[in-house]
């Protein structure tokens, strides 16, 4: 089993999962970064912001609520990381290099949003 590949986890024999341990995004989905404001402590390069990707990769296991921590609440809540893929002719609006580069980064499950098709 590929340690980001919660489907081949799934599928093992008597797995239960508890309650967030599901990710709630699969390969393959479009995503929306959260814009938000006040901007705090949010982990999302502003230039991502409102943005959308697809996501390549769940990464497993889940992780803590690196946000929440930075402000001392809600210690040991886990939720998924995304290994998320942003054309990077959406990103730059001037960019001339090739059409197919693309930055790709992993974001906290809070900072996504799921894009309607």
């Amino acid at each position: 089993m590929r340690p980001d590949s919660t489907e081949s986890q799934a599928s093992a024999a008597n797995v239960v999962f508890a309650e967030r341990e599901i990710p709630i995004f699969r390969v393959g989905d479009v995503v929306r970064v959260a814009e938000r404001s006040p901007v705090g402590h949010y982990r999302v390069p502003t230039y991502l912001r409102g943005k959308t990707g697809v996501v390549e990769a769940v990464i497993e296991p889940p992780g803590v609520d690196n946000e929440d921590e930075s402000f001392g609440r809600n210690a040991g809540i886990k939720l998924h990381y995304y290994r998320v893929s942003f054309p990077m002719t959406r990103l730059w609006e001037n960019y001339k290099d090739s059409p197919s580069d693309a930055l790709h980064i992993e974001v906290f499950e809070t900072g996504l949003l799921k894009e309607k098709p």
